[in-house]
């Protein structure tokens, strides 16, 4: 029972502090001028993931590029087939043959990406709702195509997907008014800065001239006359490679974004004689040299790990009473927590701004939400999860068209090309997305370390977050003192049977 009052005056106490904490460093700014650290040469840092992404990317290219010039216009240039046991030239095929299709997904994804970028000023609220509510539908669709095409796993698979969707949309449905707030507030912010999008629009463009050599060799592995259990490993390998050097950009992105918002925040608008000059061309320079190590390393554990969160937090807030399982998610969801503090996407803020490690990053960042309180307020934002659901139909809608023309021509590989195309929409249009992602990770990077820089911007979205973080904290508290409750309960009840 001690070990309950402890846990809950110091939940309480917490609290309080945050507020307070808030309020003073709120009050402390006077004319809220802020000033950075002198711009000092930056020193590398995780040069051996960036090593690791270099060798990698050398490797897969020379490998994607054998793989589809195996059957480029020649079946089997290069007798490879001999080394695949099994193989069998009955169902074989040129790379040129599915090439298209592959094409046509990276059209597609483009096309989406940029129609993203080009209404996020105007319909950005629309956009997203869409984007919620439509992806379950989406999803409930294509699993019943599935299951007409005789696809009995895929058609599980995304009934499944609806389900989950469905839920986690009900469950955070209150969430999502302030959660629109955040993204619009966002986007009103990147909308102004017309430079940080056609940064955008050209990393959009380096990732689609990958992607040509990306979906030649995966084309060849199609067309090979391997198994299906061996062109599918291949191709989980590929998908795998293609996930990572796309979350590499998106990262380099939320790097150069992050940088400019943050700045725009920090001196009071971009015409500020205070702003230094060549902001965009030194968040660049940064981002692609002395930083580029730190972002590849995160963009290999960051986007696994942040699902994985969801996904406990989820679970964990729908156990009820029952000990026994509460006791094991409660030990995953403390795992995943540590991990958190070393691996978490406001990390690429503070990589921009004072070029840290991504471990060191990350680890200030969140010590320094959980100082203030913020992380409260951040874990009740869905920002992300929204994103992620715009980046998700995008990457279906994509999928389902490069599926549809698959079908006519070869209905036997409708699933492969499907899939990957999916793949490449999504990476395409979370291009686009992670703009947005990259100015919320600011707003509340800046609102963290002085409440009074976003006043400055926004009074009246300052009195919101404010208002916001306030009733949060008081939800938590609350919700310990009902556990404190609870527990003297139950002590009560024990010692009654035991007497």
């Amino acid at each position: 029972m001690s070990d309950s009052q402890t846990s809950f005056s110091d939940s309480d106490s917490a609290s309080v502090g945050a507020i307070d904490q808030n309020v003073r460093r709120t009050q402390r700014s006077g004319s809220g001028s802020q000033t950075l650290a002198p711009d000092l040469p930056r020193r590398w840092h995780d040069v051996f993931w960036l090593g690791i992404f270099l060798l990698h990317l050398i490797g897969l290219g020379l490998a994607l590029a054998v793989l589809g010039l195996n059957r480029f216009k020649k079946s089997d240039r290069f007798n490879i087939d001999r080394f695949t046991p099994g193989a069998s030239g009955n169902n074989s095929g040129l790379t040129e043959d599915y090439w298209p299709m592959h094409a046509l997904a990276g059209g597609v994804g483009t096309v989406l990406g940029w129609t993203w970028l080009l209404l996020l000023g105007s319909r950005a609220n629309q956009m997203m709702k869409i984007s919620v509510h439509i992806l379950t539908t989406y999803l409930a669709v294509i699993s019943v195509l599935c299951f007409w095409c005789e696809q009995f796993f895929w058609g599980v698979a995304f009934a499944i997907g609806a389900a989950l969707q469905f839920l986690y949309v009900i469950s955070v449905i209150d969430r999502l008014p302030f959660t629109m707030l955040v993204l619009q507030k966002a986007v009103n912010m990147v909308w102004s800065l017309p430079e940080v999008m056609r940064v955008a629009y050209a990393f959009m463009l380096v990732m689609l001239l990958w992607m040509g050599i990306w979906s030649f060799g995966a084309a060849g592995v199609v067309a090979s006359s391997m198994e299906d259990g061996g062109r599918w490993w291949l191709l989980v390998v590929l998908s795998v490679s293609l996930f990572w050097t796309g979350a590499v950009l998106c990262n380099t992105v939320h790097v150069i974004v992050s940088g400019m918002v943050f700045l725009v925040l920090i001196h009071g608008g971009r015409e500020a004689a205070s702003m230094p000059p060549n902001t965009l061309v030194k968040s660049l320079r940064y981002a692609m040299t002395t930083s580029f190590g730190s972002i590849c390393y995160g963009s290999l554990f960051t986007a696994a790990i942040r699902t994985l969160r969801w996904e406990i937090r989820g679970l964990r807030s729908k156990i009820g009473r029952n000990e026994c399982l509460l006791c094991c998610v409660d030990f995953m969801f403390h795992l995943v927590e540590t991990l958190v503090r070393f691996f978490n996407k406001y990390a690429y803020v503070q990589i921009a701004v004072y070029g840290k490690s991504f471990n060191h990053s990350a680890r200030d960042a969140w010590e320094l939400f959980q100082s203030t309180g913020v992380e409260a307020l951040v874990a009740y934002d869905c920002s992300g999860a929204v994103l992620l659901m715009g980046t998700l139909l995008s990457g279906l809608i994509t999928g389902t068209c490069s599926a549809v023309w698959t079908y006519i021509k070869w209905s036997d590989r409708v699933i492969m090309i499907g899939s990957t195309a999916m793949l490449m929409g999504m990476v395409l249009v979370g291009v686009a997305m992670v703009v947005v992602e990259s100015a919320v990770t600011s707003i509340y990077i800046c609102y963290a370390e002085d409440p009074l820089l976003i006043r400055r911007w926004d009074a009246e979205f300052f009195d919101q977050l404010s208002e916001t973080l306030h009733q949060r904290l008081q939800y938590r508290s609350d919700r310990a003192r009902q556990v404190l409750t609870q527990n003297r309960f139950d002590s009560h009840m024990q010692e009654t049977i035991t007497v």
